[in-house]
């Protein structure tokens, strides 16, 4: 039983940290984005 329990903590742990990485990432895309923008219109 306790196998089963720390297998889905491990699991949901690692979603978690996946999805954060990727919103993380896909923020500074945006960032990057934006600030490419602002230096073409300059």
């Amino acid at each position: 039983m306790i196998k089963k329990i720390l297998l889905a903590l491990g699991i949901t742990t690692m979603t978690l940290t996946a999805a954060a990485c990727n919103t993380v990432r896909g923020a500074g895309d945006d960032l990057q984005s934006a600030a490419n923008a602002v230096d073409e219109e300059t």
